[in-house]
């Protein structure tokens, strides 16, 4: 399956099939009551979503959306219980890939246990390029995401921004 850049591939509360993310990059974001929208966790290729599924169905988390155009394998997840079931030896599978996905998270906490707002941001960016080069972090994300995501305003991140934009010039 085939998605642009904006378009969401599952929605909070919803149930359905996992997926794998074969190419591109998506935003997890959780929505709450008034609307507003908080961005939790970004998903790079090789990842199967939703992580907390991957063992027993569970309603999705928060709302998933391509940050680039992407390919996603649909994982059946009658099928994928049932071989899980089967064949035991599958669950070292799936425990590679949660340990996989803690293995990015310990990365997210190193960005976001920098002292420095800026080097936050540069954690951050060089993390995100690395997978979406020639493309930038705000190609992908809004200012707003970029905050929520390390810990740090919007305000901050402009200021950050535009300091950085300043000085490769």
């Amino acid at each position: 399956m085939i998605l642009q850049k904006g378009d969401t591939l599952f929605r909070q509360g919803e149930s359905g099939p996992l997926y794998k993310l074969v190419k591109g990059m998506l935003k997890i974001v959780r929505v709450h009551q008034d609307g507003s929208q908080f961005m939790v966790n970004i998903i790079v290729p090789g990842d199967t979503i939703p992580h907390h599924s991957l063992i027993s169905p569970h309603p999705y988390y928060g709302t998933a959306i391509a940050l680039v155009p992407s390919e996603v394998e649909v994982i059946a997840t009658d099928r994928w219980y049932k071989e899980l079931a089967e064949e035991p030896e599958r669950y070292k599978d799936v425990a590679m890939a949660l340990q996989n996905s803690l293995r990015m998270m310990q990365k997210r906490i190193d960005q976001l246990t920098e002292v420095s707002p800026a080097a936050k941001l540069e954690q951050l960016r060089i993390w995100i390029e690395g997978y979406i080069a020639p493309s930038t972090i705000s190609d992908i994300l809004t200012q707003d995401e970029i905050g929520q995501f390390i810990g740090l305003r919007r305000e901050t991140i402009n200021r950050l921004m535009r300091k950085t934009h300043k000085q490769a010039k």
